[in-house]
């Protein structure tokens, strides 16, 4: 029962980071496709109608870590209170430039919210990079079954490592990248004229970076942590996974050669899901690395809530899914179409 639960947690943040993660990508570009006020105001509506329901998956799959790893929430949030302060912040600041930059028609008044977005959406996929280096990486978990430590040290993995190093900032520039390409396809396919020009030459330009640091990242982490590759190479079952890493990003690249919006979008999307889909399937049982002792580590076994709660939670938790699945199939369908700022929009 826990293995289900860490199952369903992987596909919880995989759908956040999907859903999200093409409002980041916006964020991150629409300094770059929208270069006047109109154009900001299309990307703005692109992501207006959802940005908020898509962050939904964020908190509820912080709650389900809360329900079925009580364990695991303790010793990550404990040990990562200062980056989560950053990441509510963060979260905060995106929000405030989304819903107030147009409350005023001053430049500067529009200018400051476009710099805020941007900056908040571009530090925020640093860190949830960082965040998912730091999980790959391991944490110096000690006898007490708790860690803490600064934000940074020498920039060097050992024992005692801070949260951000040269790997975990080379997983967060990686998520800044999947992330931008991410956002463009999105863009291109709800999008229309100048906008998303911009958005096909930046995507067809950008996806070379995207694959290099992709490839840099994956070397690193053959040194770092080989017991994730030990792990997938000793379950047959997750090679299908990795197989179907270079299946989408071919697809996405074809597709935007051929012009197919829609098809485009979603190669990224599964790019996104498989890469973090395969990760979590050779990291398992582990959720938080003990850098300090692996014995100290905290995994899907010792970290788990009891069984009869885990069987209890899944039956709710199955009707909550339904629910949510309902609402955005209803949402995306509700603002289906290209964005068109001058017919009303959002209201950005």
């Amino acid at each position: 029962m826990a293995t289900i639960w860490y199952i369903l947690i992987a596909l919880m943040l995989a759908a956040y980071v999907v859903l999200d993660g093409f409002d980041f990508g916006a964020g991150i570009l629409h300094l770059l496709v929208a270069r006047n006020d109109k154009e900001r105001r299309t990307v703005l509506g692109a992501i207006g109608p959802v940005w908020d329901g898509n962050e939904v998956w964020l908190i509820a799959s912080g709650g389900v870590i809360v329900f079925a790893f009580p364990r695991a929430y303790a010793a990550g949030f404990s040990g990562f209170y200062l980056p989560l302060m950053m990441v509510l912040w963060l979260l905060i600041l995106r929000g405030l430039s989304i819903e107030f930059r147009s409350k005023e028609d001053h430049p500067l008044w529009r200018s400051l919210w476009d710099g805020l977005f941007f900056a908040s959406s571009a530090l925020m996929a640093v860190v949830l990079g960082a965040a998912l280096g730091n999980l790959i990486r391991g944490v110096p978990i000690d006898k007490s079954g708790y860690f803490s430590g600064p934000l940074f040290t020498n920039f060097l993995p050992g024992p005692n490592p801070g949260v951000l190093d040269w790997y975990t900032v080379l997983a967060g520039l990686l998520t800044l990248a999947i992330l931008a390409q991410h956002g463009a396809l999105y863009l291109i396919w709800k999008t229309t004229g100048e906008v998303q020009r911009r958005c096909k030459v930046f995507a067809m330009r950008f996806w070379p970076v995207m694959l290099g640091l992709g490839a840099v990242a994956t070397f690193a982490t053959m040194k770092i942590q080989p017991m994730i590759f030990a792990n997938i190479n000793h379950r047959p079952w997750v090679w299908p996974l990795l197989l179907l890493v270079p299946v989408c990003l071919a697809w996405m690249i074809v597709s935007l050669r051929r012009g197919a919006e829609l098809p485009a979008f979603l190669a990224s999307a599964g790019y996104i899901v498989l890469l973090l889909a395969s990760t979590a399937a050779g990291a398992y049982p582990f959720i938080l690395i003990s850098t300090v002792d692996p014995k100290l580590s905290v995994t899907v076994h010792n970290g788990a809530s009891g069984a009869g709660g885990l069987e209890t939670g899944l039956i709710w938790w199955s009707f909550a899914l339904i629910l949510a699945v309902a609402y955005f199939i209803n949402m995306f369908r509700s603002f289906r179409g290209k964005v068109d700022v001058d017919a009303g929009g959002y209201g950005h």
